[in-house]
């Protein structure tokens, strides 16, 4: 025990080192956040309490390994004589010398590879204990042709399909289901975004149909696990082989592993509706839930469409006084609002030409004539868009996508907006009465009124008061069962998710009470 003291707080200090040597970006794009030692003891310790019934000898895989911080866990709970065989896998040519150095002459065998592409072992050389915090590379830092391949191979798997959306810790835990033994545990410390989010299906559908789910604890969002990563982190634990029927699974959430705030067991059947928020269990987490899917909600009456993504605000969006001394032609600019935060009132009032009645208004340079026009016919704007191809603007991921690469979403001024995100857990979204011409940029969910609401407005101005005070009475506990939370308290909510809020109260007092349930169509 004391020469793995020793060797972990080695460890600890070359883990140190070897962080400072990227930056903070390299290392996000990686994917690579150190498990804290604590918490890999966490896992551990609760690894071996599932442990404590079985005869046979750990043979332990950790696809991540790192510097071995999960080994030096598995060593500090576990007794020696009980680990046969420990195996790490790392990409990374530092971290393998790294860990080779500490930990070879202790029995951890250490490969240098890509563990996604690497070939699954015979059977009777797999693996009955997993202990991982696999790589947290999100979609857009992942190649292409690189998704595809990883998405043709969990399909020739498993038959799951995985969304081009998913980061590849999604990919780690499908694939390492054909190194695992018949009743072999796992124990997955991975982001728990999986559990609200679309392309988390591909995960959700693998827990409750290829292996048996034990347990999710997700940690409160105001205790951030990783330093450096932005994550509200989750354990995932499960055995491989199919559920009994009947089998539940515990969710669990705040406090740590050991000792968790609140507890809820869940039957695997319920959980087997890949639309529902599983971050609505435990009961009593902090998160509402719509209790009556009969009911109106806010997406029967609204179609609700994130703001505008320009893809370089900073050269897209100009105060307006500025845009006009440049000699931009006032047919390419239109009013847009600025940051949620730059605004005082709930209710923005109309200006001249449709701006908004702020201290600054903003325009935003919107154009869809061919280059060739703009070049004969505007100059200035010509001169402008010039400088922002010498900074590289029409080669950003959004702007090259387009055409012309400076024209911009359609996103008509809409009478209500909501902010997309808030840390203030009492009130973590804003609702904004808009009656101006202004557009918005996609830090705000823009909600268009469907019929037969649109026509009430029209009809009884009036019933525009009314349905922003509505819009301003929603509890927070109803925001944060529909949308989601990440490390350090930052909430946010999409379309779609806004959209399932009831709204029962709305259409009874905008005179819709009769209208039921709508299909979903129209969401953006």
């Amino acid at each position: 025990m004391r020469r793995t003291e020793t060797i972990e707080n080695e460890r600890q200090r070359e883990q140190e080192r070897l962080d400072a040597g990227r930056t903070a970006q390299e290392r996000n794009v990686l994917g690579q956040f150190a498990t804290p030692p604590a918490l890999a003891t966490q896992i551990a310790d609760y690894a071996l309490e599932l442990w404590k019934e079985r005869r046979a000898k750990v043979r332990f895989l950790d696809p991540g390994i790192g510097t071995g911080a999960f080994y030096a866990a598995l060593r500090g709970v576990f007794s020696e004589k009980l680990v046969e065989r420990a195996v790490g896998v790392e990409i990374d040519p530092r971290f393998v010398k790294t860990a080779k150095a500490l930990w070879s002459e202790d029995g951890l065998e250490v490969t240098e590879a890509d563990f996604t592409t690497m070939r699954p072992p015979a059977s009777h050389h797999r693996f009955n204990l997993v202990l991982t915090n696999p790589p947290y590379v999100r979609h857009h830092h992942l190649e292409a042709a690189q998704k595809e391949k990883l998405q043709r191979l969990v399909a020739r798997r498993l038959g799951i399909r995985v969304s081009g959306l998913s980061g590849l810790y999604c990919y780690f835990l499908l694939l390492c289901h054909d190194w695992l033994e018949e009743d072999a545990l796992a124990l997955w410390l991975v982001p728990s975004e999986f559990m609200d989010v679309n392309y988390g299906a591909a995960i959700k559908e693998y827990l409750t149909e290829r292996v048996t789910l034990l347990r999710i604890h997700r940690f409160h969002e105001a205790d951030v696990q990783f330093d450096d990563a932005l994550v509200t982190s989750a354990v995932v634990a499960f055995r491989s082989g199919q559920p009994p029927r009947g089998h539940r699974a515990e969710f669990s959430f705040g406090g740590t592993l050991g000792k968790p705030v609140v507890r809820e067991m869940v039957q695997v059947a319920v959980l087997r509706d890949l639309r529902q928020k599983w971050s609505n269990h435990p009961a009593g987490a902090g998160n509402g839930r719509r209790t009556d899917p009969s009911a109106v909600a806010l997406g029967d009456l609204f179609t609700i469409k994130r703001g505008i993504a320009t893809g370089a605000n900073e050269f897209f969006i100009v105060p307006t006084d500025e845009a006009l001394a440049r000699g931009l032609p006032r047919e390419c600019l239109k009013p847009i609002l600025p940051s949620p935060r730059y605004l005082r009132a709930a209710v923005i009032e109309s200006g001249p030409r449709g701006y908004p009645q702020i201290e600054k208004p903003l325009a935003l340079i919107a154009c869809s004539y061919p280059e060739k026009v703009v070049r004969e016919r505007y100059p200035q704007l010509w001169n402008y868009l010039e400088a922002g191809k010498r900074k590289g603007i029409h080669e950003r991921y959004l702007t090259a996508g387009r055409s012309p690469w400076y024209s911009q979403e359609e996103r008509p001024p809409a009478p209500f907006l909501c902010t997309y995100m808030g840390r203030n857990r009492s009130r973590p979204f804003r609702f904004l009465w808009n009656k101006s011409q202004a557009t918005a940029a996609n830090v705000y969910l823009m909600l268009y009124p469907k019929e037969p609401l649109a026509t009430a407005l029209r009809k009884d101005p009036q019933l525009f008061e009314k349905t922003f005070r509505f819009l301003g009475s929603i509890a927070p506990e109803n925001f944060l069962g529909e949308g989601r939370v990440y490390g350090g308290g930052l909430f946010k909510i999409e379309p779609k998710e806004l959209a399932r809020l009831d709204a029962d109260a709305l259409a009874e007092q905008t005179g819709l009470r009769g209208l039921r349930r709508q299909s979903r169509l129209g969401f953006a």
